[in-house]
């Protein structure tokens, strides 16, 4: 069983590799971010609906709860960078390991240690320290929205923990058609995309969202609410890295080291949770 928990542990890892692809990939398509979000959701859920097997839509109030959530996430992280900073909005969606911290041993029995909190105050520091340029005030709506995808953030993790013994993609999927119909008013007045444009929302589609929570689907089986939002916290970081690979934006030494206090963070992490094996296992 622990070779179980290792491999989820990765498979959470490698989703977080196929989120912070978000940044370069929406650089280059000429829609605006409610559209892509739309567009990407819909291939998102063709592509789980195709790669799935045994799906059950039963409309449980989890699954519900964690299909709303996700929706939410996502459709708020996306007007709140239009009205505060990306550096704002990104530090504040991650919030979401506080929120856990707090309310995970009510809703889910699974309560943080002093290392889970260590290791949030850690990467928010470092975090903080990577966007620092680009963190301003006065954004307060835009900043308002971003706390609020933290939390729809941490509400979706425990609702899918909490289908721990089912399958959380039945909620993945409802999550991202509910996006689809959320953005399909912007996608409709959106101008048409060229060969280049397309080909960057089905990856959008395919790898950033489809595959990502393919694998984060299962692995969340055998991790807790915090471990499935502690190692993902590279993916801001990994972000702009992508970018800076495609377009040459290097970052400031500040920038960098908050990088690799944030990454040092993680990956201490998922060997620490390797070794102890933290996560509740339940039949492959």
């Amino acid at each position: 069983m622990p070779a179980v928990h290792t491999r989820s542990v990765l498979q959470v890892v490698a989703a977080a590799l196929c989120w912070s692809l978000a940044g370069v990939l929406i650089k280059g398509i000429a829609w605006p971010p409610l559209a892509i979000a739309g567009g990407r959701g819909l291939i998102a859920a063709l592509f789980l609906l195709a790669t799935n097997r045994g799906l059950r839509f039963h409309f449980s109030r989890a699954q519900v709860l964690g299909a709303v959530a996700y929706a939410a996430c996502t459709v708020t992280f996306c007007v709140a960078t239009k009205l505060t900073t990306a550096a704002n909005a990104i530090l504040l969606q991650y919030t979401a390991p506080v929120w856990i911290a707090l309310l995970g041993a009510w809703f889910l029995g699974e309560r943080a240690t002093r290392a889970d909190w260590a290791m949030i105050v850690v990467s928010l520091g470092g975090m903080a320290l990577f966007f620092r340029d680009g963190l301003e005030l006065g954004h307060a709506a835009g900043d308002t929205l971003g706390v609020l995808s933290g939390v729809c953030f941490a509400a979706m993790i425990m609702a899918l923990r909490h289908q721990k013994d089912t399958s959380a993609s039945e909620s993945i999927i409802l999550g991202n058609l509910l996006a689809f119909l959320i953005g399909l008013p912007w996608i409709a007045r959106a101008p048409a995309l060229n060969v280049a444009g397309w080909t960057l929302l089905v990856l959008l589609g395919v790898v950033q969202l489809g595959v990502s929570y393919w694998l984060y689907a299962r692995a969340i089986r055998h991790v807790t609410a915090l471990e499935a939002v502690l190692l993902p916290v590279i993916e801001p970081i990994l972000n702009p890295v992508w970018v800076l690979i495609a377009l040459g934006e290097k970052p400031a030494p500040l920038a960098l080291a908050g990088g690799t206090i944030v990454v040092a963070a993680v990956t201490l992490r998922a060997l620490a949770s390797i070794r102890t094996g933290r996560g509740i296992l339940t039949p492959a």
